[in-house]
């Protein structure tokens, strides 16, 4: 599984949305929350990301906000990058079941 780390604030609308589809797949995450400590929002801009939160890393690497998390949703990427399915797909899980029920 992918190390997720996410930005956020507390009073952020899109930062509940973004953690509520995270929890929804059931992905471990580690936060920080740019208010309660100093420098935190900085650091967040200086490891490559935005300058508004949410803004996630997957193993270290800046991935965007909430609208970037759900566009790779809606794409069907999403769970590929958090490290919850194959890269490659291997058919998706649309196929027709053939048993012999």
């Amino acid at each position: 599984m992918a190390k997720i780390e996410m930005y956020y604030s507390e009073w952020c609308g899109f930062c509940h949305r973004a953690r509520a589809l995270l929890e929804a797949k059931g992905v471990q995450w580690t936060g920080h929350d740019v208010d309660m400590a100093a420098g935190l929002r900085q650091e967040m801009m200086d490891r490559g990301a935005g300058r508004t939160v949410p803004q996630l890393f997957v193993d270290g690497a800046p991935m965007g906000g909430c609208a970037e998390l759900f566009a790779l949703e809606a794409e069907g990427r999403l769970d590929a990058m958090l490290g919850l399915a194959p890269a490659d797909g291997g058919g998706g899980g649309r196929g027709e079941d053939d048993g012999g029920g």
